[in-house]
């Protein structure tokens, strides 16, 4: 649920997590109802543009890198030599450019089930699309759940889950087929990871998500957080599946050069999002 009020400040109210955040706006630039949710974008005073998906805070100029560069460095940094990526949602585009900064990948296919949502990115976020053309990216859209289940088996080194909460276009990310068609697609080694959400504010999807992966076959999980202000508790987090093998590391000589071309991330960000909080490792050994 979100409001719009007389002092000109967007406010997304969390009713699930007893929660609200807001942005001052100076105006609202665009709406669109696509055929699976409502894109709305805005110019605010301090955080640039900010596109709302159904009332929801998606993206900002301000502090998009942060989630961006969490999602895929990592990831495919802890792989020896990732050469085919496969996105699915993203459909902001940012995720696809930090991808396309590491040099040993060949090829990168993202999937986003509404064009909408790339179609604004263009318009507004036009730096997260620098990358659209580049001619190891294709950009496709469509059903992720279905290309997932369709490709062929060991085919993809990783595969990035830059989804939604998982409610409405969201909600099949989070399943056991969904993760099923994930392992069998990724070569040994391969790794899998996707968008956690908050571990202060939502631990029990998050640990019905690492149960999920780890029933279907996936070896090993690291579970990484980070600051994203304007998500809820501004702690996001992401999480890791690796098929066959263990995580021994990361290629930090790589993510040295990596981060020459980033705003967040570097090896020593990679080392202390891998000093799991407390709290988090209670809940995980619950289970």
């Amino acid at each position: 649920m979100a409001n719009l009020d007389q002092s000109k400040w967007f406010t997304e109210i969390s009713d699930r997590d007893g929660s609200a955040f807001s942005l001052r706006i100076n105006k609202k630039l665009d709406e669109k109802q696509s055929p699976f949710q409502k894109v709305e974008m805005f110019e605010t005073t301090d955080f640039g543009n900010l596109m709302i998906i159904d009332g929801c805070t998606m993206v900002s100029t301000r502090e998009n890198f942060f989630y961006h560069e969490m999602i895929s460095h990592p990831a495919l940094l802890a792989h020896p030599n990732p050469k085919n990526v496969v996105i699915i949602g993203g459909g902001d585009c940012g995720t696809l450019r930090e991808v396309l900064k590491h040099p040993g990948v060949e090829t990168v296919t993202q999937i986003d089930i509404d064009e909408v949502v790339t179609q604004m990115s263009l318009k507004y976020f036009p730096e997260l699309c620098a990358s659209n053309n580049d001619t190891r990216a294709t950009v496709m859209f469509g059903d992720g759940i279905k290309y997932m289940r369709e490709a062929a088996s060991e085919s993809i080194d990783v595969v990035i889950v830059d989804g939604t909460d998982p409610v409405g276009p969201g909600e099949g990310l989070f399943n056991h087929a969904f993760y099923t068609s994930c392992l069998n697609a990724l070569r040994p080694g391969g790794i899998l990871v996707q968008q956690s959400e908050s571990p202060l504010m939502h631990m029990p999807l998050l640990v019905e998500m690492r149960e999920a992966m780890l029933s279907v076959g996936f070896n090993d999980l690291q579970t990484l957080p980070f600051p994203q202000p304007i998500y809820p508790s501004g702690l996001w987090s992401v999480t890791l599946a690796r098929k066959s093998q263990a995580f021994y590391g990361f290629r930090e000589a790589d993510a040295e050069q990596v981060a020459q071309q980033s705003e967040y991330y570097n090896s020593g960000i990679h080392h202390g999002a891998l000093a799991t909080p407390n709290f988090m490792k209670r809940a995980f050994d619950k289970k």
